[in-house]
């Protein structure tokens, strides 16, 4: 019975809304073939109730994507691959499979912003020639938007805009610097959307943007063989590695009832992210993604795939399913990272 209840716990892999406290871990580059898709992986995600004055009855979902993003990273920065699909997936009858998956997609669009040079129109080599701000954007040579469906069974229905029915969303562009976007957070807040969710009676809440990492470690440090001097120390101990490092969230507030199945108030969530299954390379720099979609990163309680999966099976986890998760059984019952630690610091025994 014991080994059964583990079986269930990382066969649901998901975050319990109703039975877990919020996670406090993160995943970042935590397999091989991750590393080489930084814009389809997924670094966290939380699901919780709704805090915020007014909004009892509400959840938000949120899934944080693209790790380790300096806020320096330019002249790019980080846009999110528009040939993948970005899910959040709920489940509201504990049988680990999708019962409802919020589904985002973007696109990118270059204005192509000209300047005359020598009797000549000649492109801009930057994603902005002048200051941004939340009532003016035309300086912003790249404009990154996206459509949000919400699938059930085999129906999709588009999510759109309470108001006008527009199915089509605005994301703001990262973080460039202060003389780019003097005031951030006003800018960044024209991008939050109340919305109509079919299926739900009332609006929900829409945002996808750039934030600060919300997770804190020593990364570094971490995986260099647990190299932590403070690890019972103050909380400030260590430096946080990821202190001005950013991800891309893509955060969605739904009314608890229209994710339930009506019957039980407990839900369980998690997010994945799919990509066609072949790209194919055209000079000068570009590519072209086509075929089915093949699911390339998943993610719910962090740190499953990072500290408890084996190294050769870390791939295989990112593209399968919850409802299989029984083929990784002996990596819970019988977890390696016990062992590595005893490896670096002896069978440490703690005194009451």
């Amino acid at each position: 019975m014991k080994v059964q209840a583990a079986i269930s716990l990382l066969a649901l892999s998901l975050v319990m809304v109703s039975v877990q406290p919020p996670v406090q871990a993160s995943s970042h580059r935590e397999a091989p073939f991750i590393t080489e898709q930084p814009k389809l992986d997924g670094t966290d995600f939380y699901m919780f109730n709704s805090y915020e004055p007014n909004r009892k009855g509400f959840v938000t979902l949120i899934a944080n994507y693209l790790p380790l993003q300096d806020a320096y990273g330019g002249p790019n920065y980080f846009t999110l691959d528009p040939e993948a699909n970005y899910n959040i997936n709920i489940d509201n009858n504990g049988d680990a499979n999708p019962d409802l998956s919020f589904q985002f997609k973007f696109t990118n669009t270059n204005k192509n912003i000209s300047l005359p040079v020598g009797g000549k129109s000649i492109p801009v080599p930057l994603i902005n020639v002048g200051p941004i701000s939340s009532t003016d954007n035309s300086n912003l040579n790249v404009q990154e938007s996206y459509t949000l469906n919400v699938v059930r069974g085999n129906a999709s229905h588009p999510v759109t805009l309470a108001g006008d029915r527009s199915r089509r969303f605005g994301k703001p562009v990262d973080n460039i610097g202060n003389k780019s976007i003097p005031n951030y957070a006003d800018y960044a807040n024209r991008f939050v959307y109340n919305v109509n969710i079919p299926g739900c009676g009332v609006p929900g809440r829409l945002f996808v943007g750039q934030r600060k990492d919300p997770f804190v470690v020593n990364l570094g440090e971490t995986f260099d063989l647990v190299n932590v001097t403070n690890v019972l120390g103050p909380v400030k101990g260590e430096r946080d590695d990821l202190g001005d490092k950013n991800i891309t969230s893509l955060v969605l507030e739904v009314a608890a009832d229209c994710l339930t199945n009506g019957s039980t108030p407990t839900i369980a969530g998690w997010t994945t992210s799919s990509a066609p299954a072949v790209r194919l390379l055209r000079p000068p720099g570009g590519e072209k993604e086509i075929g089915p979609l093949v699911q390339q990163s998943r993610l719910a309680n962090p740190l499953v795939n990072e500290l408890v999966i084996g190294l050769k099976d870390k791939d295989k986890f990112n593209a399968s399913k919850p409802v299989n998760d029984g083929q990784f059984a002996d990596y819970v019952t019988n977890p390696t990272l016990p062992a590595i630690l005893e490896l670096l610091f002896g069978n440490v025994g703690v005194k009451a």
